[in-house]
């Protein structure tokens, strides 16, 4: 039985009798200790806060927090969601963009001041220790704790505190404001308080003054005691579980079956190409066919599962050379396997919800504007093999970098009007809908005649027509998320048309969704800022060029620029409901491309004539 049915067995029944952990807790801190030459805006990049939302953020439970000034060789107490990673341990885990001379060392003491380890950033990552590329992103994992009901059910609210030399138990007490040092050791039983370094786990007290209790779960009201209740769990997870292995067992032998009586009479139904391919007759009953031609026939609802050992090989056992790009979760590598090129993304175990993401939408959801899936394995690593595209991202293309040359404008509308498509897909023509959740340019692919694939699925949420916006923990990228969305965590398809917004006005400007606006880059604007003060001016026309890409030379028409400045602009609003849908981004984009002249986007959300253009399309 292939290992994706148990992967997916324990994405439902998360509770196994040899976890360390069940789930997590909605709030825990992390205490950061600055030093000199950071700020507000660098700290709150690193744990993944918006630039907007930084007072709200710090400020709760940093009293006197400045935004504009923070005493150095201090204490800041920082927010965020603590998760069980894996069902392994408690933590929560930050994308870090790696800069030159980065270590795992270095990563763990010089950026994020020991809140987290050189072992745990080698376990939550695919690099070597002695092998992290430049410009890549990694998973800084930072470990957290919600307390235990067998040591007290008073507190449920507690920091992740990095001891620093000269720190002893009473100092780490009177700075946190908790005088039971007793409790503390009983919480910390392993701890060198004397040593200056290790991580300890104190209680805080709460916005109120008072300190959070631990969550009581109904379980501990029934007079059963946690390890009575531990053991019924798993006893009925268990025998779920075995129920749904004979349920799988029995569908894959009942398929299989089906297969042999079938395969005389098919042969010549699968030999001339028509109809739907089979998977298991590819790979298992005709290994010496050649397989080129075999991947264009194959219906991705039934993904091909390769062994490690093939991956492998087509890399080069995953060697440098191969690599070719840096995922939201995972190195990129190139390969050729079974005669088709291809991209192999490799993701860690812990990456298990964001790979069985993406392996649902992408087996389901067939666009000529969507990166298409070839298949997957689970041996090992988690690993992703998709249709190799020949020229990289978008973001590689308007920022030069890889030796991509610069895009005309007249491809840049084109790749704008791709994107818009293949969204307008997922939000409007699937069941369930999906939202993507991480729309920017280095999830935009451009093919070799320069058109445009979305790709990389793993935030997708999923939800039906007509739905309220959802709850959701907040992921993603900076300088992309809606303002609802980084706020209070609500996703809806309009947090889709915010990110894409931005993506055009980096078509426009080829600037990046936050931009450095100081030579020691400590301090940052995000481009929608950027373009807000263009549309301030008395003629917002006349004084867009200054954030025109200076590469376009001339061969650009400025009205063709502003119109869609002006889409991205509406597309960027502050209010989700102001945002048009991607149906009528579309129109707007296919008019823009078809340089038939102008329109009018105050016209643009709601308008029905628009939409019946959708038709001839």
């Amino acid at each position: 039985m292939p290992l994706f049915w148990l992967l997916l067995a324990a994405s439902f029944f998360p509770l196994r009798s040899d976890c360390s952990c069940r789930d997590g807790c909605e709030l825990a801190l992390a205490s950061y200790y600055v030093t000199d030459k950071q700020n507000a805006t660098y700290i709150a990049s690193l744990f993944e806060i918006p630039f907007g939302d930084i007072d709200n953020s710090f400020r709760p439970y940093n009293p006197d927090f400045s935004k504009d000034s923070i005493q150095m060789n201090s204490r800041i107490s920082i927010p965020f969601q603590c998760d069980c990673i894996n069902g392994e341990f408690l933590g929560r885990s930050f994308p870090y963009t790696t800069v030159v001379g980065d270590t795992y060392e270095r990563i763990a003491s010089e950026h994020y001041h020991n809140l987290t380890t050189v072992e745990l950033l080698t376990q939550t990552n695919v690099y070597e220790v002695t092998q992290i590329p430049n410009n890549v992103k990694v998973n800084a994992t930072v470990a957290c704790y919600c307390g235990d009901a067998d040591i007290s059910r008073d507190y449920g609210l507690f920091v992740t505190y990095p001891l620093r030399p000269g720190d002893t138990l009473e100092s780490v007490a009177r700075e946190v404001g908790f005088s039971d040092l007793d409790m503390l050791r009983r919480y910390n039983p392993g701890a060198n308080f004397s040593a200056g370094q290790g991580i300890l786990y104190v209680p805080r007290n709460d916005t109120n003054g008072s300190f959070r209790p631990l969550k009581r779960y109904k379980f501990f009201n029934s007079g059963l005691s946690p390890g009575a209740i531990a053991g019924i769990s798993v006893a009925v997870v268990a025998s779920l579980f075995i129920c749904l292995l004979m349920w799988i067992y029995y569908r894959v032998k009942k398929r299989k079956r089906g297969i042999l009586l079938s395969s005389t009479a098919g042969d010549n139904f699968h030999a001339n190409g028509v109809g739907p391919v089979s998977s298991s007759d590819e790979i298992y009953q005709h290994p010496k066919v050649e397989m080129r031609s075999s991947f264009s026939g194959i219906q991705m609802d039934k993904s091909v599962e390769f062994s490690y050992e093939e991956l492998a090989s087509a890399t080069n056992d995953f060697n440098m050379s191969n690599k070719i790009g840096e995922g939201g979760f995972g190195a990129v590598y190139y390969a050729e396997i079974r005669g088709e090129k291809a991209a192999i993304k490799k993701m860690a175990m812990q990456a298990t919800k964001e790979f069985l993401a993406e392996l649902n939408v992408l087996t389901h959801v067939h666009h000529l504007n969507l990166v298409r899936l070839i298949g997957y394995c689970t041996d090992g690593s988690l690993f992703l093999v998709y249709e190799y595209i020949e020229n990289g991202n978008l973001s590689q293309h308007l920022r030069g970098s890889s030796g991509k040359g610069p895009l005309s404008w007249s491809v840049r509308t084109k790749i704008g009007l791709d994107s818009a498509r293949g969204l307008e897909y997922i939000h409007e023509h699937t069941v369930p809908l999906y939202i993507h959740r991480d729309i920017k340019s280095a999830n935009i692919l451009i093919d070799e005649k320069l058109r445009a694939k979305v790709a990389d699925f793993g935030l997708t949420k999923f939800t039906k027509p007509g739905d309220a916006s959802l709850q959701s923990k907040v992921v993603g990228t900076f300088g992309y998320m809606s303002p609802e969305y980084a706020r209070y965590g609500e996703v809806s398809p309009k947090v889709d048309v915010y990110a894409f917004g931005v993506v055009l006005y980096e078509l426009i400007s080829a600037k990046p969704a936050i931009v450095k606006t100081s030579e020691s880059g400590t301090e940052s604007r995000g481009l929608v800022d950027l373009f807000e003060d263009v549309f301030s001016q008395p003629d917002p026309k006349s004084d867009l060029p200054r954030l025109i890409d200076p590469r376009l030379g001339s061969d650009y028409s400025l009205d063709s620029v502003y119109q869609m400045a002006q889409l991205a602009r509406i597309c960027t609003h502050e209010e989700a409901q102001r945002r048009p849908d991607m149906r009528e981004v579309v129109v707007a984009l296919m008019t823009l491309s078809s340089s038939t002249g102008g329109w009018d986007v105050g016209a643009l959300v709601g308008n029905p004539a628009l939409l019946n253009l959708m038709s001839g399309r």
